[in-house]
């Protein structure tokens, strides 16, 4: 980095090297960093104080480098795994979450927490440190990761909350949470929030407990008797969390999840579902009928890859206008492609 004689960067050097790097980009990265870039200039401009320009740099910053780890795994599924620091390593919870994250781990899972001890360290000893990210946070009374995480390259170190949880949601392909505080409470909350509002990709949920262990059936009768039945919740979003009796069944619920259903995008107003195997129109018209309330008009169509879509391009997709609400109904259909005989697998 080129600096001037008063010891600020020269923003000749900073243009001319941006000039440099972008030359060889795509066009939609290209112009996607220089409106980054031209939000970053407008920053001096706008006339922010010292410390919100260190924020917006220390988040940015954050951001960056995580995605750069994470994105040296591509075609790997994650599991973010939440709970308690707290937990013991003789506790039912901690053997569970133990259990879990080496099964998952024999399916090809990676497992993502927030690298502390408890639960978080038992869902990196089960599927051991290969298999492991840790999303470590800066508190006074944590100085420190897990021994199981501690100096491995997927181990990333963060100032902030926000952008921690952001990294745990948009690179993880299911969600597995065990009993904890506020904090546990707080990334359950924010998953669910963030799916239910169409905010994050839809997936399985788990709420997770060793034997003998009742908190997640005192939650749920929170969650019913507090808002399902006061309305401050919706008849379908219950369903947007699975309260799994055992390990086994956590897995084979987020299995089923991945059966027949790969991923999901928005292409412009069209919600687009890739498959791993085609449906048949009889079974098209079933969904279309039954979903009728999510599709905004027109009708649910099966393709191939709709224009401008870039990746998965072997999968079929079911496609339709989607009204915009009501993600746990999106969840059931979700669901229920799943449920439909696969061809030459059954």
């Amino acid at each position: 980095m080129k600096r001037r004689d008063d010891g600020t960067i020269d923003p000749t050097w900073v243009a001319e090297e941006a000039i440099r790097r972008l030359e060889g980009a795509p066009n939609a990265a290209a112009r996607q960093v220089g409106e980054l870039m031209v939000t970053a200039i407008k920053l001096i401009e706008d006339g922010l104080d010292l410390g919100q320009l260190k924020l917006l740099n220390r988040a940015m910053k954050e951001m960056r480098y995580s995605y750069k780890v994470f994105n040296d795994y591509p075609d790997v599924r994650k599991v973010s795994i939440f709970g308690s620091a707290r937990t013991p390593e003789d506790h039912p919870d901690y053997r569970s979450a133990h259990t879990f994250g080496k099964k998952l781990a024999e399916h090809g899972w990676m497992s993502i927490t927030g690298a502390g001890d408890g639960i978080m360290k038992a869902g990196h000893e089960g599927p051991t440190r290969e298999a492991s990210f840790g999303l470590r946070i800066r508190l006074p009374f944590e100085t420190s990761a897990n021994d199981v995480i501690e100096g491995d390259p997927k181990l990333i170190n963060f100032r902030y909350f926000f952008t921690r949880k952001l990294m745990f949601v948009s690179n993880s392909d299911a969600i597995a949470v065990y009993p904890g505080g506020f904090g546990t409470q707080d990334e359950l909350f924010e998953s669910l929030t963030l799916i239910q509002t169409g905010k994050s990709n839809i997936m399985p949920v788990i709420l997770l407990q060793g034997a003998d262990v009742d908190y997640w059936q005192r939650w749920e009768r929170g969650i019913t008797d507090n808002l399902l039945e006061r309305g401050w919740i919706s008849p379908e979003d219950p369903g947007l969390y699975y309260i799994a009796p055992d390990e086994e069944s956590a897995i084979e619920h987020i299995m089923r999840f991945y059966r027949r259903f790969q991923s999901a995008r928005y292409v412009q107003d069209r919600f687009v579902m890739r498959i791993k195997q085609p449906l048949r129109e009889s079974q098209i018209a079933e969904l279309a009928k039954e979903f009728d309330s999510i599709i905004e008009h027109g009708s649910l169509e099966q393709s191939g890859p709709l224009k401008g879509e870039k990746t998965e391009l072997e999968l079929k997709r079911l496609h339709f206008l989607h009204r915009r609400y009501s993600f746990g109904t999106l969840r059931r259909m979700i669901d229920r492609v799943n449920e439909f005989p696969m061809e030459n697998a059954e």
